[in-house]
């Protein structure tokens, strides 16, 4: 079975929902970092949400989502773009003790100075516009509680969620109440009294789902579970799926940022420079040659190559 995620819409009602289950990605992004049970279980969450919150996005472009922390993990950072590709990382303190049910306030949020991190970036940007960035202090205990106090406070937008994760599976729930007037939920608004009735019914039935549940059961068996009273209109399947966007290209960019300066005084330490992409551990290297030809075209700049080392 792919990566799934399922839209859907409650018929006649200004609620609107997604459910994810993704496996194979979450395994790839396993696969390049050990992480402790805690970790995991916070970077699948995100994993999960990053999924649901993309597959509304309304140009063609990236979402990235960051915790930044002062506990002994010091950022959690998920990236998806409108086509669903995802990957995810995470920078914990080497040697760190992390118990498996750490939480989310005593892993990155140990003095209070955590924050959250949300970055809209256009991949074809029209003139004028720019990549959008919130940052806002960690409000809430969990993945699921940071991630809704900061829509309803940055979007306006009523929006619960359900995350799971575990080191086989990363699931979630959305749902999201939309405007009654005007938006996307005008062709079949509700009276205002009607759609919130409806929106509490819905984010009860969410409520009555737990972790274990959520983990264990497929999205078809959750939907009919949960909502089999009523009328849910249901979207063609989406399949999120790992891909980085890493290149000798960005990696030479970085190290042009770093100046000629710089990366000639880090080569007179080494034969080469080496750069591994967190994300999903492809090497690269540059020699003295290569950072060169990287700094050939800024006029008045240049490394000088040293010679051969015997």
């Amino acid at each position: 079975m792919k990566d799934t995620l399922q839209k859907f819409m409650v018929d006649n009602a200004a609620v609107r929902g997604e459910l994810v289950e993704i496996s194979d990605t979450w395994q790839q992004v396993q696969a390049r970092r050990d992480y402790p049970a805690a970790v995991k279980t916070l970077l699948g969450e995100m994993l999960a949400a990053a999924a649901l919150l993309s597959a509304n996005l309304k140009f063609n472009g990236m979402i990235v989502m960051q915790i930044h922390g002062d506990g002994p993990v010091k950022l959690l950072v998920v990236e998806c773009d409108s086509e669903l590709h995802l990957r995810a990382t995470a920078k914990v303190t080497e040697d760190a003790v992390i118990a498996d049910d750490a939480t989310l306030g005593a892993l990155v949020n140990a003095n209070g100075r955590g924050r959250f991190v949300i970055t809209l970036d256009p991949r074809d940007k029209l003139p004028g516009q720019q990549t959008y960035q919130g940052i806002v202090p960690l409000d809430g205990d969990t993945v699921a509680t940071v991630i809704e106090n900061y829509m309803l406070r940055s979007e306006q937008l009523d929006t619960r969620l359900w995350l799971a994760a575990d080191a086989k599976v990363s699931r979630g729930l959305l749902l999201q109440k939309l405007p009654t007037e005007g938006g996307l939920a005008a062709p079949t608004a509700q009276p205002e009294q009607d759609a919130q009735e409806t929106w509490n019914r819905m984010v009860m039935l969410g409520n009555t789902l737990q972790a274990d549940e959520l983990l264990s059961t497929d999205i078809a068996t959750l939907m009919r579970r949960l909502f089999w009273e009523e009328t849910i209109r249901v979207f063609d399947p989406q399949h999120p799926q790992f891909r980085c966007t890493c290149s000798r290209e960005k990696v030479g960019n970085m190290l042009r940022m770093l100046g000629a300066e710089e990366v000639e005084d880090a080569l007179s330490q080494t034969d080469k420079l080496a750069v591994d992409c967190d994300f999903c551990g492809q090497h690269y290297e540059f020699d003295a040659v290569d950072c060169a030809q990287l700094f050939a075209t800024d006029i008045g700049v240049g490394i000088e190559v040293p010679p051969a080392r015997h």
